[in-house]
């Protein structure tokens, strides 16, 4: 196996137990599962997914009304942003928030819609679900800096935004994360960056819109919702207005 493997499945109402040598995510975007990992028993929903490693042992019971997302990775795999092996370093159950699980749900409908498109649907799947997990570790407590400037981790807030995308993203949101008042977030972060919160946001977005167009086949206009673009008409002004080129262009320019 060298490659992802990306399939959708409604897994049946009968006990199935074994082990595989590659790693696997388990996903549903509705119904249930009864998935046991190592003696772990949980339900896996649109609310709970789980990632077993590969040659861990993990028996499963489906509910037969599951559409699951099942998508297996080599052990030895390169994505990039991803670090496979830490994503996989143990067997675990994992919380699928809201914005992960918008997501989910409409890359299943894309590709119910385009089969052609696994490969790309895949990593970003599996990129998303990493910066989400990533994200989920760190600590969202100020940190011992009595200055403002000290509570602004750039690395922490580009976490977030990545794995808000799709959603609206506010200045309160962002000035939470940093324990600071809205205010005092909008001049210490231009002071910082050279950039209002809302340009860099914007900034950011258009950059991973940029990543997908190069890297993926996905549709220009399911590109723009992903990264958080209500139509595609603005989708492309921005875009054009950041990188000089509309998006149907940077597809097609070699």
């Amino acid at each position: 196996m060298s490659r992802i493997d990306l399939r959708t499945k409604t897994l049946a109402n009968e006990h199935v137990s074994h082990v595989h040598g590659y790693h696997q995510l388990i996903l549903p975007t509705c119904g249930s599962t009864e998935l046991s990992l190592e003696g772990r028993e949980q339900r896996v929903t649109a609310e709970r997914g789980c990632l077993i490693p590969g040659n861990c042992h993990h028996d499963y019971l489906g509910d037969g009304n599951n559409r699951t997302f099942v998508l297996d990775v080599p052990v030895v795999f390169g994505l990039p942003d991803v670090d496979v092996a830490r994503l996989f370093e143990r067997p675990r159950f994992f919380a699928v928030p809201p914005e992960l699980q918008r997501l989910a749900d409409s890359l299943m409908r894309q590709l119910d819609q385009f089969p052609t498109l696994g490969n790309d649907i895949a990593a970003l799947l599996l990129r998303a679900l990493y910066l989400h997990l990533e994200a989920s570790s760190e600590t969202c407590a100020p940190t011992r800096s009595t200055g403002v400037s000290g509570r602004l981790d750039l690395r922490l807030l580009d976490d977030w935004i990545d794995r808000h995308l799709a959603s609206d993203i506010r200045v309160d949101d962002l000035a939470s994360l940093c324990a600071l008042s809205p205010g005092h977030f909008h001049a210490s972060f231009r002071q910082a960056t050279g950039m209002t919160p809302q340009a860099y946001v914007r900034r950011r977005r258009l950059s991973h819109a940029q990543a997908l167009i190069r890297h993926s086949e996905l549709p220009l206009g399911q590109i723009g919702a992903l990264v958080g673009f209500r139509d595609q008409g603005s989708f492309s002004r921005a875009y054009r207005r950041v990188h000089g080129v509309a998006p149907s262009r940077e597809r097609t320019d070699p």
